[in-house]
Order: C-alpha cells, then structure tokens, then sequence
C-alpha cells in the first residue's frame, strides 16, 4: 500500500508530465471555485427575488450552480491548454499568449448568452476597468492623482446606476433591477404594518 502510495506520489511530482497534470488540477479547481461562489449566490438570490415552486427553486439552484462550475473548469482547462501549447512551439512564454487563449475561451465558454455567463462578464468588466484605471497610473500614462480618489469613483458610479434604474431601467441587468426594485420601490409601498415590518408586499 505505501509503494502505491509513493507511486503516485512520484508520478504527480514528476516534472515529465507537471504540464498535463496542471490541466486536469486547472479543470478540477474551476468546477470546485464555481460551484462554491455559485451556489450561495444562487441560493440567495432565488430565495429572494424568484417566484415558482420550492421544487422550480432548487432546480433554477442547481441549474446555475453547475453551468458556473461546468464553464469555469472547461475554460480553466482551454486557457491552461493553449498557454502550453503557444509556449511550447515559441519555447518562451510571452504576454500575448495570456490574452490569445484567454480570448479563445471566452468566446466558446463564456461567449454563449446565459444569466451565468452575464453576470461573470459584468463582474469581470467593472474588474478590468478598476484594474486599467490603476495601471494607466502605474506605468505612468496618466498623472497620479492628488487627494481621495474613491470617493468620487463612489460617486459616479451610484449616480450613474441610481439614474440608469430610475429612468433607463430596462438597460440594466434583471437581477440588479429585482434588487434595486426591492430596495426604492418596494419601500414606498404598504398596507398595514405587517407589510411595513414584516413582510415586503
């Protein structure tokens, strides 16, 4: 049993097949990250915002929870591919790799149009936006500024949002438009006090 185990051991260890073993490590961790950040938030938000059946509910759960995973491992899986196949015919790595299979799979995986894939998109623009912010400043392309600046990057974006769902709501994204819904529009509206404290409508 302990040979077996050092077998294994050194297999996994061997540096001959680290590229291919890396894969299926990517592929494992992708569905393991999706489905632990899925879930909860699916959980919630269906409890809250989702009419239908408690049987409706915890399909819809499920539902979202594997495509996250399923697509964050398929393209965890691609990128790690490609990356290793563009280094290994260059024999050095280079920037461009990054972004060509990272390019690749998001339009195969995250390119097909589902509530899922939406959401990770948008978390990923507003990322990607902060982050070229930061690096204009880092590599010298716009002046550090003097002061706060996160205040008024808070500003703006409530501003913008507040007036998006109070006049433009349709061009937001329908789980944003349930919460703000909730939140501003839904507080202007009751009967008793049971649906004051207690319950929203």
């Amino acid at each position: 049993m302990a040979s077996a185990k050092q077998a294994v051991d050194g297999f996994l260890s061997s540096g001959q097949y680290r590229p291919l073993l890396s894969l299926i490590k990517g592929l494992r961790n992708g569905a393991v990250y999706g489905a632990k950040v899925r879930f909860p938030h699916a959980l919630v938000m269906t409890f809250l915002f989702k009419e239908g059946s408690l049987q409706e509910k915890i399909k819809a759960i499920l539902e979202a929870t594997f495509t996250h995973s399923k697509n964050l491992a398929v393209f965890v899986f691609l990128y790690k591919s490609l990356t290793n196949l563009m280094q290994h015919f260059q024999t050095e790595k280079s920037q461009i790799h990054s972004f060509i299979a990272a390019f690749i799979g998001g339009y195969f995986v995250f390119g097909k149009y589902n509530k899922v894939n939406e959401q990770i998109n948008l978390y990923l623009l507003s990322r990607i936006i902060y982050g070229l912010a930061k690096l204009a400043v880092k590599r010298g392309y716009i002046p550090k500024p003097k002061g706060e600046t996160f205040p008024w990057f808070a500003a703006i974006v409530w501003g913008i949002v507040l007036w998006e769902f109070e006049y433009e709501q349709d061009t937001l994204q329908s789980s944003l438009q349930s919460s703000m819904t909730y939140l501003y529009h839904d507080s202007n509206k009751w009967t008793s006090l049971k649906n004051f404290l207690w319950h929203n409508k």
